[in-house]
């Protein structure tokens, strides 16, 4: 065989090989989205119905979108498990329980590796998904649920090298992960208990999580004599105060305001000095929007009070620093 060699193609004729691949591609998953019918909710309360797992399987490319398809199940509420076929054939069919639920994916549906799971799920009476392009193929036939792939050509210019196909199979597999977080009301909260590091964990922590309690908190009443309010500033190390009239917080002092009122400060009281109605949030809040209503107009602020929702009783602070050292960027 000749060995492949690089062809002097243009820039321009680059750019355009992969408009069409996408164009290619996006022309089909549009098919898709018209074809779904009935069987794919039938598809969705089956697997929710699973009191074990959703296994998902397939061989060679198939297996790759398999393996993505378990995971963004399992991030997303789903309990899932890739299983590779051959290895089924070899041992891991005991890794499938009747109370699982097996998605197939085999573009032409006669994949012979699948065999062996595809036996297993009718010998035990395990509720089978399939996913393929023909209607007619032995997975779809023996499958509970049959989910048809649209017939759409590879974007491939041979027409051989799974490209069309495994879009459309994955674009499936995340409306099938979407309608079944929907089904369970899914929350941002429960999205942060599967992804605890990185930027996206960081930005679903909330402001509780981060904030300084009521013990840490810089706070002095109106009538606090300016002394006794820089003694509060400094040994709380916040650089602000809170300033408060009973429960309620009524205003904050910054550097800022200390650079203001610097003709007879000592002789002022903390109300004579404070701003009035600071900047604060709830303590349910995203870390993410904390950091927004930090940098929002009308000027960047470096604390936040965090008040008791429906409330103006101060519950703590919360820091630029403690957001960033979470990873909130």
């Amino acid at each position: 065989m000749t060995p492949l060699a690089k062809l002097p193609l243009s820039p321009g004729t680059l750019l355009e090989s992969g408009r069409r691949v996408l164009r290619i591609e996006a022309e089909a998953v549009g098919r898709l989205a018209e074809a779904l019918d009935s069987r794919f909710a039938e598809a969705v309360e089956c697997m929710l119905g699973a009191t074990g797992r959703v296994i998902v399987s397939g061989m060679g490319k198939s297996g790759h979108i398999a393996r993505k398809i378990a995971a963004t199940f399992a991030s997303t509420g789903t309990p899932a498990q890739f299983v590779h076929p051959a290895e089924a054939s070899h041992g891991d069919l005991g890794m499938v329980t009747k109370a699982d639920v097996v998605l197939l994916l085999s573009n032409s549906g006669e994949t012979p590796e699948l065999a062996d799971l595809i036996a297993h799920t009718r010998r035990f009476a395990i509720p089978l998904v399939g996913v393929a392009s023909r209607a007619d193929s032995t997975l779809l036939r023996a499958a509970d649920v049959a989910l048809v792939l649209p017939k759409a050509a590879e974007a491939c210019p041979n027409g051989l090298a799974p490209t069309t196909s495994t879009t459309l199979t994955l674009a499936l597999g995340d409306a099938l992960a979407v309608a079944m977080m929907e089904s369970r009301g899914f929350l941002p909260e429960h999205y942060r208990l599967f992804h605890p590091g990185g930027t996206l964990g960081a930005r679903l922590i909330r402001v509780r999580d981060l904030m300084h309690g009521p013990e840490e908190m810089p706070l002095v009443a109106t009538d606090t004599p300016m002394p006794d309010v820089l003694i509060e500033m400094t040994r709380k190390g916040f650089g602000v105060t809170g300033v408060t009239e009973g429960p309620a917080l009524k205003g904050i002092i910054t550097d800022g305001d200390l650079r203001r009122h610097m003709d007879a400060l000592m002789e002022n009281r903390a109300g004579e000095v404070m701003t009035p109605n600071p900047r604060s949030i709830g303590p349910d809040a995203l870390a993410g929007e904390a950091l927004a209503l930090m940098n929002g107009p009308p000027r960047p602020v470096t604390c936040l009070f965090v008040m008791e929702p429906g409330s103006d009783r101060p519950l703590g602070i919360l820091h630029l620093h403690d957001v960033l050292r979470a990873g909130v960027v």
